[in-house]
C-alpha cells in the first residue's frame, strides 16, 4: 500500500511539474508575442507619423500655387474683366416666375372623382 501511495505522489509531481514548465513556456510565448506586437505598433505609427509629414509637405500652400500658375494658366484679373453691378444679369427675373403661381400646375384645380354607373354617387377607391 505504501509503494502505491509513493507512485501515486511521485506520478502528482511530475504532473505538476510538467504543468508548471508548460504555463512557464506559455508565458515565455505570450510575451514574445507581446514584444513582437509592440514592434510592429511602433511601425505602423512611425508610418502614420511619415505619411502626415508627407501630406503636410505636398500640401504647403506655396506648392499649391506653384503648381497651379504651372499647369492651370491662370491669368490675373484686368480692368477690363471688373464691370458695374448694374451690368450683371437681373437674379430676380428667373427665380419670381418659379413661386408666383400656385395655380399654375395644377394644384387649384378640381379633382375628377369617379362616379358609380348604378348609383350615380361619388365614389372613392376606398369605398369600392
Amino acid at each position: 500500500m505504501v509503494r502505491v501511495f509513493h507512485v501515486l505522489a511521485i506520478a502528482a509531481l511530475v504532473g505538476s511539474a510538467i504543468y508548471a514548465y508548460s504555463i512557464k513556456y506559455e508565458t515565455i510565448f505570450r510575451a514574445e508575442k507581446i514584444v513582437q506586437l509592440r514592434q510592429q505598433i511602433k511601425s505602423e505609427e512611425d508610418s502614420i507619423a511619415m505619411l502626415r509629414a508627407e501630406w503636410e509637405h505636398i500640401s504647403r500652400p506655396e506648392r499649391i500655387e506653384a503648381l497651379a500658375d504651372q499647369f492651370l494658366n491662370l491669368q490675373q484679373p484686368s480692368l477690363r474683366q471688373i464691370v458695374p453691378i448694374t451690368a450683371l444679369p437681373d437674379k430676380g427675373a428667373k427665380n419670381a416666375a418659379i413661386g408666383s403661381k400656385p395655380e399654375a400646375p395644377g394644384l387649384a384645380d378640381p379633382t375628377n372623382t369617379p362616379h358609380d354607373p348604378n348609383t350615380g354617387a361619388q365614389t372613392t377607391p376606398a369605398t369600392n
